[in-house]
Formats: structure tokens, sequence, C-alpha cells
């Protein structure tokens, strides 16, 4: 099968922290030197794209930064095109803030004043903001989460993500989100589409993460890989009952993919 397009995930794909994952550098510049259209699609919604450029350039991934997207860029079209002209109560750290603060969207600290709550990691969440977040959605706002990843890799160790915090709030307000972004959301992909304008037979889509990675690739119906250097081991991918079209050590094992 010859390839014209690629989402690549980021964290335990091809970095860990700030450094490459090992065999990863080589496998993207295979992946280039193929000729295939490269994406970079991240969970993580505290960063906007630009900081990518910096951070990927530095582990050795050359990339622009229209090349990439965040959970945070997701989260904000969703947000810009259906709570515009909401007052957002968000439960979310700086990087988050400042993207919503450049797309315009309305940010409040107030309770009665929250049209809609948007829960995210944050590293300070607390008692406090969980009580913030229960009496919010008592009022029966819409309750909007970023990402639903509950643990992301990290330089040591796995760590808790945003579907951390977000469940943590569904749990004490019994309700689910009425919308999750991030990879594998509907708007994810509507976004990947709009950047991979190829059929989705001719896309490949790598990354560590079942439910979020090869599970956007089934949603779009694209081919799907599996590295087993994130969070997702053999075992763990046994237990799953998931199937991806190809399952590697890393990505510099890609040629086994694209041949």
């Amino acid at each position: 099968m010859e390839y014209s397009g690629a989402v690549l995930d980021v964290d335990g794909t091809v970095v860990r922290g700030d450094e490459p994952i090992p065999g990863a550098p080589a496998g993207y510049r295979r992946l280039r030197e193929a000729g295939i259209d490269l994406l970079f699609v991240s969970n993580n919604p505290t960063k906007a794209p630009p900081a990518y450029v910096d951070r990927l350039g530095a582990a050795g991934y050359e990339v622009d930064a229209e090349r990439v997207f965040t959970a945070g860029s997701v989260t904000t079209r969703y947000l810009r095109e259906n709570h515009a002209d909401d007052d957002l109560l968000c439960i979310a750290e700086s990087g988050l803030l400042d993207q919503f603060a450049d797309a315009g969207l309305s940010t409040t600290d107030e309770v009665a004043a929250a049209d809609a709550l948007v829960a995210s990691i944050d590293r300070e969440f607390d008692y406090d903001d969980l009580c913030t977040a229960l009496w919010t959605l008592e009022r029966g706002v819409p309750f909007i989460g970023t990402d639903p990843d509950v643990v992301i890799p990290a330089p040591e160790r796995d760590v808790p993500g945003s579907g951390a915090v977000i469940n943590a709030v569904a749990g004490v307000a019994e309700r689910e989100p009425d919308a999750v972004l991030g990879k594998p959301s509907d708007v994810a992909i509507e976004m990947v589409r709009e950047r991979l304008p190829y059929p989705p037979e001719k896309c490949l889509v790598v990354g560590d993460r079942l439910d979020t990675d090869i599970a956007l690739g089934e949603r779009a119906g694209m081919t799907t890989a599996l590295v087993r250097s994130g969070v997702t081991d053999d075992e763990t991918l046994a237990a799953s009952g998931i199937d991806p079209d190809h399952v590697i050590d890393h990505l510099g094992q890609i040629d086994r993919v694209i041949g």
C-alpha cells in the first residue's frame, strides 16, 4: 500500500518528555523520504501548535506549525462553533486559557456567571476546584472535556491527564460530559481530513493509545499502526479486544508498515 498522508501522535510515539524516543527520528525521516504528508496531532491541550515547533525541533523533528494541532486546537474550534458568546468556567491550566483568549473566547471565575464548564488537565486541581465544578454543573450548563486521556507519558513515568480531572468532575456531578474533544472526536477527525485531503485508505494513523489514536484511525477509515513505545503494552493490547492493522515496537520500524 502506498500512503499519501499520515497522522503521528506526539507523546509516547515520537517523544517522551522532551527526548526523542529511540528509533523514532529515523522513522520520521523515512516517512518524509517516502513523500508522505505528515501531520502531528497531540491530545495535550496545554500547548498551542507553535510551541510544538520548538519542542519537536529540539528533539530532531522538523515541522511547521500548520502541520500540528492539539486537543487545545480542537476544543477551541468546538467552542467557537458552539459557545462563541458564552462565558466559560474552566478547570484548566494557563496554556489552554491563553488559547481561548487568543480565539476571542470569554472565560469567568464566577459560578453564577458561567454558561458552560470546560474541564482539562490541571496540575493544581484540588478540592476547591471540584466544589466549583459541582456547583457550576448543578446549574445545568453544558459540560465539555478537552480530551479523554486518563494518563499521559512523562519523562520518568506515566502521570494523570485531562481524563482524570474530567472523570473526577463527572463522578461528583453524577453526569457525563456533553462533549469530549481531542482524539478521537468528530471535530478532530474533521480537522485531520481538512489537512490530509486524501482518500482515507491512503492515510495512516500512528500512535501509542488504543482509545484515542487507534480509535481515531478506525473511525476515520484509515490504516492504524500501534507503537509499543508509549502507554500500551502487549498485555493491554490483548485484553482490549482492539485489533490495530499493524503493531510495531517504535516508529523506527515504520518500514514494516509502508514497505
